[in-house]
């Protein structure tokens, strides 16, 4: 009988064959098979360890036009960063559907910033306005990074204002994020300089909205990825309000989002005021921006979809340029 053979990627590895612009168009391609039907993804099943300071997720999904299976598991810890470790520890497994044979195991952490980058860039491209010069990155860590990569794929951004509550850890991000987009990143000294961004990207994961409904101006796209739990938010109720709304997954926003949950509970909107989801927008089925003073929010939670269309595409990159380690179990 032959024995599985399963490639092994770690994150350095899977940064040398994954780009921002390929990650992005594969985004298209996960949601649309979502908006096709030919996803199966049932909600995350999560653990609270409360005694840890932290959470367990775990996300299954099936795609049946590429025949793979995949798992990605999520470990959060909130006293990590104290300890000098990162906040989230994550793998995904991928399998071949048709064999059930396993195919690869690989870092989850490089799969999710890239997948929650790439879907910001999609949406950034079909909602945000075509003249956007100037973004803003609330959070700075690692998310922080790949969203505004992902915006300045989807728009010639030529300034981006980070805001940080650790002062040293926003200049430090200015320094990196300017000499690798080669773009002008400055630390925001005042929420108001919210007012001259064209894009926001929240990545934090804040309990309460992360920036005044008075700081956004007409005309703005925000993407709020941060938050994933109905205790978390960080778009102000009032700017949802005021919001052409486009979900990831109507489902699993309605269930998962704080940001839109919080919303409905305080009587600012109801659930139809979500507008549609990214597949409908993709297909054609719901008007995207219809003039530059809209405000346009893309909330996403994350679906189990997206990393699995991402690992897939590193799988292939991977095989094809020699890189990851095989092994047998």
């Amino acid at each position: 009988m032959e024995k599985n053979k399963i490639r092994v990627l770690s994150g350095q590895e899977l940064s040398k064959v994954l780009t921002m612009k390929d990650c992005i168009n594969a985004m298209k391609d996960a949601f649309s098979a979502l908006w096709k039907g030919e996803v199966e993804v049932p909600l995350r099943t999560g653990i609270d360890m409360v005694p840890d300071n932290g959470g367990a997720l775990f996300m299954p999904v099936y795609l049946s036009n590429i025949s793979r299976v995949g798992i990605k598991t999520v470990m959060i810890n909130k006293d990590n960063p104290g300890k000098g470790l990162p906040f989230i520890h994550a793998m995904v497994m991928l399998f071949d559907s048709h064999t059930g044979a396993p195919l690869a195991l690989m870092d989850g952490e490089v799969i999710t910033a890239m997948r929650t980058g790439a879907v910001s860039g999609l949406a950034t491209t079909l909602l945000g306005r075509e003249d956007a010069k100037v973004a803003a990155v609330i959070g700075t860590g690692t998310q922080g990074e790949t969203q505004l990569e992902a915006v300045c794929c989807a728009r010639k951004i030529d300034r981006a204002y980070v805001f940080d509550l650790d002062r040293d850890r926003a200049e430090a991000y200015a320094v990196k994020m300017s000499k690798k987009l080669e773009i002008e990143v400055v630390r925001a000294t005042s929420e108001k300089m919210l007012l001259k961004a064209d894009v926001v990207c929240t990545s934090t994961s804040s309990q309460k909205p992360v920036f005044d409904d008075a700081n956004i101006a007409n005309g703005t796209h925000i993407n709020g990825v941060g938050s994933y739990r109905p205790d978390m938010a960080e778009i102000a109720p009032r700017t949802i309000q005021r919001a052409k709304v486009i979900v990831d997954q109507k489902k699993g926003c309605l269930s998962e989002a704080g940001d839109l949950i919080q919303a409905i509970q305080q009587g600012f909107i109801t659930a139809d005021h979500i507008h549609g989801e990214l597949g409908d927008v993709i297909n054609e089925s719901v008007p995207a921006r219809e003039n530059d003073r809209e405000i346009t929010v893309f909330k996403s939670v994350g679906i189990a979809v997206q990393d699995l269309v991402t690992a897939d595409l590193a799988l292939k990159l991977a095989k094809q340029a020699g890189i990851g380690r095989e092994i047998i179990l």
